[in-house]
């Protein structure tokens, strides 16, 4: 296994598969974040986790996986709260799960969030949050023209 660091992580790829790829690639993806060395590597294999879910066919599987990716990006939220990206990505399933999951307590508070602290976020995850918001009913592109 290849050690990744947290400056080497590929968002751009990341942020790709996690917006519309598939199975083979949400894999793929999910095991090059277990090379990861980095604090918070469970946020991002958390989401990823909950996006597999929703290509899972089976009910049980996809409750485990969405169960299992939930508490990773949850425990990592928990422990660094003011971390927007981890709050983007939460934004971004919460935004996108299935009404049977109760997953969308924060999506207004998130939303917030991440349009004060948009700034402070890398380049790369800019772009994705632009992007993102030109489809999100809670993120507009408008919140991001300066």
């Amino acid at each position: 296994m290849t050690v990744i660091t947290h400056q080497d992580f590929d968002r751009a790829t990341y942020y790709k598969v996690l917006k519309n790829g598939g199975l083979a690639e949400a894999d793929r993806e999910l095991s090059d974040l277990e090379g990861l060395r980095s604090p918070g590597k469970e946020a991002f294999r958390g989401a990823l986790l909950m996006k597999k879910a929703g290509l899972l066919h089976k009910a049980k599987d996809k409750l485990d996986q969405f169960k299992k990716g939930r508490i990773d990006l949850e425990t990592v939220i928990h422990l660094d709260s003011q971390n927007t990206e981890y709050r983007f990505l939460r934004l971004i399933i919460q935004e996108h799960a299935p009404k049977i999951t109760k997953y969308h307590d924060q999506l207004k508070e998130d939303s917030e969030y991440v349009r004060q602290h948009y700034k402070e976020l890398p380049g790369v995850v800019q772009r994705v949050v632009r992007d993102y918001s030109k489809t999100s009913a809670v993120l507009h592109a408008a919140d991001f023209e300066f």
